[in-house]
């Protein structure tokens, strides 16, 4: 009997989680607005772990001992945590994981000792930006630990450079992209250009998790090698299958499992692949009630739930939902090179829960 995905996945999130709250690096950040800030997101407010998590499968997977990837498990937890630090000042979201975002924690603090609002918002503003800056920092230390632990140097520094390079820059161009699109005429877009977008913005980091993992369990740096081909164009399709159900649980899911409001993609007018399918198949009143609230940061709630209802009434959702569905079929298609195994299993069950998932 195939054991419970989520207490796998609790493992994992725990040993990644204890690794990183050890007191060997808490002692490190200074001064306190900095060490609160590392951790806020780190410390009671833990996500899922799904991409350490995943690492970790992928390690296991290939015939590795999936304990020697904890580093780099807790490097990528971290890695993807300034991303989000850094997300929440461009999209100006003040909550993240049911409480203050960064910046917004610390413009508050700032209130509380006196600032004047506009010193307070760039006070939060430069926090979070430090805080990005120190973990993206931390995350390459974490890899470089990978050689004590007795991973080949040459390995280390490759997934060093992969991730400092490859998945830096292929992200920071899917974030860039999806600011862009926000202020783009629906017209000139199309689903391929939205699919790239979402690809680089989160499936390469899910494509990195799956690489590293095989690299880190065969001790290899070789990205030709079968297995670590199959595993990472695994991982990042589900990557992609990832995004498209974050996108559809924007406008559907519950605010609280969210953790930030439910519609905050369509008052930013985001280009998501919803709202493309919805607009280029809306009629002429339903294309007029759509525009008139997408990018609008004052819509209420009741506005946005009427532009809900017409997304439903489009097919939007299931159109979303099928193509998210596709994306995890074709990726458990390049896994079935990988010798069957309990953690084999891990990355099947894995794959169905990225769109399964309601948080």
């Amino acid at each position: 009997m195939k054991k419970s995905l989520e207490i796998e996945l609790a493992k994992r999130s725990n040993q990644v989680y204890e690794y990183i709250r050890d007191d060997r690096y808490q002692k490190r950040f200074f001064p306190e607005d900095v060490h609160d800030s590392v951790y806020l997101y780190l410390s009671g407010r833990q996500g899922k772990a799904l991409r350490p998590a995943v690492m970790m499968f992928s390690c296991g997977a290939v015939g590795g001992d999936e304990t020697t990837a904890i580093p780099a498990a807790a490097a990528i937890e971290i890695y993807h945590t300034w991303t989000l630090v850094h997300d929440d000042i461009i999209d100006q979201d003040a909550q993240r994981r049911g409480g203050y975002a960064v910046h917004e924690e610390f413009r508050r603090r700032a209130v509380d000792r006196g600032y004047r609002d506009q010193e307070a918002v760039r006070y939060g503003t430069a926090i979070a930006i430090l805080t990005g800056d120190v973990q993206q920092g931390w995350a390459v230390s974490m890899v470089a630990e990978l050689a004590e632990l007795g991973v080949d140097p040459g390995v280390v520094l490759h997934l060093i450079k992969l991730m400092e390079m490859d998945v830096t820059l292929t992200l920071l161009a899917g974030q860039a992209l999806d600011v862009q699109y926000s202020k783009t005429p629906i017209e000139a877009l199309d689903e391929d250009l939205i699919i790239e977008m979402m690809r680089r913005k989160t499936g390469a980091l899910y494509e990195f998790a799956g690489k590293a993992g095989a690299m880190i369990g065969l001790n290899i740096k070789d990205e030709e090698n079968e297995l670590i081909h199959s595993i990472s164009c695994f991982t990042g399709r589900c990557g992609t299958a990832f995004q498209l159900q974050d996108d559809i649980l924007g406008v559907i899911g519950n605010a609280e499992k969210l953790g930030k409001p439910v519609g905050s993609d369509i008052r930013e007018g985001k280009r998501t692949l919803l709202m493309y399918h919805a607009l280029t198949n809306a009629d002429a009143a339903q294309k007029r009630y759509l525009y008139g609230v997408l990018g609008r940061e004052s819509a209420s709630d009741e506005e946005i739930r009427e532009a809900v209802d017409i997304i439903r009434e489009l097919g939007s959702i299931e159109h979303t939902e099928a193509l998210a569905d596709r994306y995890v079929t074709e990726a458990m298609e390049y896994i079935k090179n990988v010798p069957e195994s309990e953690y084999k299993d891990l990355l099947l069950m894995w794959a169905s829960y990225m769109i399964r998932r309601d948080f």
